[in-house]
């Protein structure tokens, strides 16, 4: 063996340490932008190089899409312009992939040159990295430090550290399209489980207004639009209900005719209207109106019937829509959809009971008037009319007796109407307050019915005025029960708040009657109020036992 192949074997004995070292070291590495200037720091330093690089070929394997390089500053990096894109002697190793060893690359028949300001360069050594019998790119050394060529031992590490590069290349590729599905999928299950949650918080909603700010809320949050909106028919045209984000100042007077092209297709023909950046405006122009470039258009479908639609406009992370966000927000408007018309039925369902409530109110008093005031001011006009008529010589005493029964009939009627007024409007929850409105309404059943009434009231909220207004009349009917049917010797009234709802509770120790037989009109009448204000009621009661009527009121109504 002559000397010069001995120092061939020793270098390649010194350098195989340090590229099993390299090789561990790049398949440790799992982010593709690190195993690449990894490669080229290696590829400079294992061959003694000045200046190394990396070109990744694209797609059609012409030409170099990437170009990694070590050993130009970023002056000098800017004086030479443009990054090479395979051409010249370079692009020797994209049509044949083979190692290229060059005393002097401006001597070879392609090369083209170097543009002005690019360092000098003359010994060269490339070679091609594959993976899986197909080119990735190329791995570049030039300038060997001390003005010597690349020697077959620098050949022979550049190609066991472009193999080192293919194999960490191709894992840190699959961890990356590994690491991509599963943060897609990760998204997609977030995803589900906000649509889930949507749904069940939605479906659990039936206050309109509720319902509306709910949707456009999550909706929002769903594909992280900028803005969303609910558009509802009403009175043949489209309003805007309600909207989420950037939401500009008289958009809720904004109204779209159904014939609008792009709300046409969604409400009549029952087609989701995806408006990419750039697509012509609707008729309404609701983009521009937002500044907005891109639109979903969902339509509501309940029972067969288009009640509005959704609209999405732009994303927050910029750039268009895609067909998952269709699919989102389609999956969604269903279940958006049933709960604006379950809650649209509730609330005409709500408005029927008010008008019957308020009937059988009317009703209610139309009978007091009659069996009480007004027969009892009949007896009045006829006793005074009977003493008119009289003659003899007691006439002018029987008059002066039907005046003073008059005078007395007149005040107690007076009483009544007085007591008929208060309870059409409740003065004394504006003179006293719930708690001291509570404590005469007690007094005067007590004093009308017979019985002694005990209260506890605990009221430490800040009750509005319908809130109060609803606990005076449940507490008002109930003790009017009590008056009117129980019989009984002891009344109790139990009233307490907290900061969602009031717990309302009157019993009595009267008569009770059989549940089989079912409620008066009365308690069905409290019912029905209970019922309307989105309470809860129960009314125990059995003959001879008393009555005891227990209900829940949330706190929403101010």
């Amino acid at each position: 063996m002559s000397l010069t192949d001995r120092d061939g074997e020793d270098q390649r004995d010194d350098r195989l340490p340090r590229l099993i070292e390299v090789g561990s070291s790049l398949l440790a590495e799992l982010d593709l932008e690190a195993v690449l200037r990894s490669v080229v720091e290696a590829g400079r330093e294992l061959t003694g190089a000045r200046y190394a690089a990396l070109g990744v070929l694209d797609g059609d394997r012409q030409e170099l899409e990437r170009f990694i390089y070590l050993g130009i500053d970023d002056e000098t990096r800017r004086d030479i312009g443009p990054l090479p894109r395979g051409r010249g002697v370079l692009g020797e190793l994209i049509r044949d992939p083979r190692p290229l060893r060059l005393p002097d690359v401006e001597a070879h028949p392609h090369a083209y040159g170097f543009p002005p300001g690019h360092p000098a360069m003359h010994t060269f050594l490339g070679v091609p990295i594959t993976i899986r019998g197909e080119a990735f790119g190329n791995l570049y050394m030039t300038e060997k430090r001390g003005g010597v060529e690349f020697d077959e031992a620098d050949e022979e590490a550049a190609r066991a550290l472009a193999n080192w590069a293919a194999i960490a290349i191709e894992n840190a590729r699959l961890y990356t399209t590994l690491s991509a599905r599963e943060a897609e999928t990760e998204r997609a299950l977030r995803r589900a489980e906000t649509s889930a949650d949507i749904a069940r918080t939605v479906g659990g909603v039936t206050d309109v207004d509720r319902v509306l700010d709910l949707i456009v809320k999550r909706g929002r949050a769903l594909i992280e639009a900028c803005t969303v909106l609910v558009l509802l028919r009403k009175r043949g045209r489209l309003v805007v209900a309600a909207g989420a984000g950037r939401v500009g100042p008289g958009l809720e007077e904004l109204t779209i005719p159904t014939e609008d092209s792009v709300f046409q297709a969604a409400m009549q023909e029952r087609v989701a209207q995806h408006l990419e950046r750039g697509a012509p405006p609707s008729e309404a122009r609701i983009r521009e109106r937002l500044g907005a470039e891109a639109a979903l258009v969902v339509p509501l479908q309940f029972r067969g019937r288009a009640v509005g639609t959704l609209v999405a406009l732009d994303r927050e992370a910029g750039g268009d829509f895609d067909d998952e966000d269709l699919r989102l927000l389609q999956a969604f408007a269903a279940t958006a959809a049933i709960a604006v018309g379950t809650a649209q039925s509730v609330e005409a369902g709500r408005l029927q009971q008010q008008v019957e409530v308020a009937e059988d109110e009317r009703q209610r008093w139309a009978r007091e008037l009659h069996d009480g005031v007004l027969q009892s001011l009949a007896a009045v006009r006829i006793t005074l009319a009977a003493a008119l008529q009289g003659s003899g010589e007691d006439r002018d005493a029987q008059i002066e007796r039907a005046a003073e029964a008059t005078v007395e009939g007149l005040e107690e009627q007076i009483t009544e109407l007085s007591r008929l007024i208060n309870d059409l409007r409740p003065a004394s929850l504006e003179r006293l307050g719930l708690a001291g409105a509570l404590e005469a309404l007690a007094e005067e059943s007590a004093n009308r019915g017979d019985f002694e009434v005990a209260t506890e009231l605990d009221l430490g909220g800040e009750l509005s005025g319908d809130e109060e207004r609803a606990v005076y009349r449940l507490v008002q009917e109930a003790l009017t029960n009590v008056v009117k049917h129980a019989g009984a010797e002891h009344a109790w009234v139990l009233v307490r708040d907290d900061d969602t709802t009031v717990e309302i509770e009157v019993r009595d120790d009267g008569k009770g009657f059989d549940p089989a037989l079912g409620p008066g009109r009365g308690l069905l009448g409290m019912r029905e109020r209970v019922e309307m204000l989105g309470g809860t009621i129960e009314i125990d009661s059995r003959a001879g036992g008393g009555t005891k009527v227990s209900s829940t009121l949330p706190l929403r109504l101010g």
